[in-house]
């Protein structure tokens, strides 16, 4: 089958990429530098929200997978680098929209990003797939976001809206910026450690963004989280346990706020304790259900 897959060379769509090729389908990245690609053929595109020469591309497809966006957690968010986060989401998820409304031959599924922020701050209350949107920045992002995917829905197109958690691998995402004060015997929970952290190791988010392109019956949001969130403070021991390093230290949450501004909180200090109850549901098989499971296999790879 051929796949396009819009934002195809980072952190996860570099080896959701390699997986598909992998799996013999003809995987075709859409990218604003497209010399950098790796096991795909690359096509250059600028989204701004319309249908551009690249679009013939989509017409045909079996698949599009859009991980289109700027870094969330890239630098501290001023209000430009907010409006980026949003725009850059919005007119990339436009145009593939667009692109897939005048395809003769539309693609069977749209896998569209999002994130858990879509339900806002939640305390301990469970976040399922019918929970209610929250209000603060992330959610409205996530609102808008899933939006503007949800215009490529149609009698030929299947939409799903991959709500996803925090990623873990040793090679990108947040894990490796967590490892320093570990190593240095400082580490410990973040603020009061009470919130919920819902993570996924990244060979399952892999494996379930290949299980919803395949799977007729998964559509609209779908939680991307391991069946078993953890409050911050049992993420922290796991982590010191896999790295046999202390892990009592606290993080103080108004050193964070100081740092790093608004987004401390909605990124570190609240959280969701979202649930897959969707992928639940349809039989999806995590692999990694538990989080000492998938640290350890992280660093077992010494």
């Amino acid at each position: 089958m051929k796949i396009v897959i819009a934002g195809g060379t980072g952190f996860l769509g570099l080896p959701l990429t390699k997986q598909l090729a992998a799996d013999g389908h003809d995987v075709v990245i859409l990218s604003r530098k497209p010399g950098l690609e790796g096991p795909a053929r690359a096509i250059a595109w600028s989204p701004d929200g319309s249908a551009g020469e690249w679009s013939k591309e989509i017409d045909g497809a079996h698949a599009v997978v859009n991980l289109a966006g700027a870094s969330i957690a890239g630098r501290r968010w001023s209000a430009a680098h907010k409006r980026e986060i949003l725009d850059s989401r919005i007119l990339a998820t436009r145009s593939l929209a667009a692109a897939i409304a005048r395809a003769g031959k539309p693609p069977s599924v749209l896998v569209s990003g999002s994130a858990v922020g879509y339900y806002g701050p939640l305390g301990d209350e469970p976040a399922v797939e019918t929970t209610p949107a929250g209000s603060d920045f992330l959610a409205r992002v996530c609102q808008q976001w899933e939006a503007e995917a949800s215009r490529a829905a149609s009698i030929r197109t299947r939409v799903v809206c991959i709500r996803t958690g925090l990623v873990l691998e040793r090679d990108g995402g947040a894990l490796p910026q967590m490892l320093p004060p570990f190593k240095f015997g400082v580490g410990g929970p973040v603020g009061s450690g009470r919130q919920y952290w819902s993570w996924i190791h990244r060979r399952d988010w892999i494996d379930l963004v290949r299980w919803a392109i395949r799977t007729d019956a998964a559509a609209g949001p779908l939680n991307a989280t391991a069946p078993e969130p953890v409050r911050n403070v049992a993420f922290a021991r796991a982590l010191g346990r896999v790295l046999r390093r202390p892990s009592f230290m606290p993080a103080p949450a108004f050193a964070l706020r100081l740092m790093l501004g608004e987004m401390a909180d909605a990124l570190l200090l609240t959280g969701q304790r979202a649930l897959p109850a969707k992928a639940d549901a349809l039989g999806f098989s995590f692999t990694y259900a538990h989080i000492d499971d998938a640290l350890g296999a992280i660093f077992r790879q010494d």
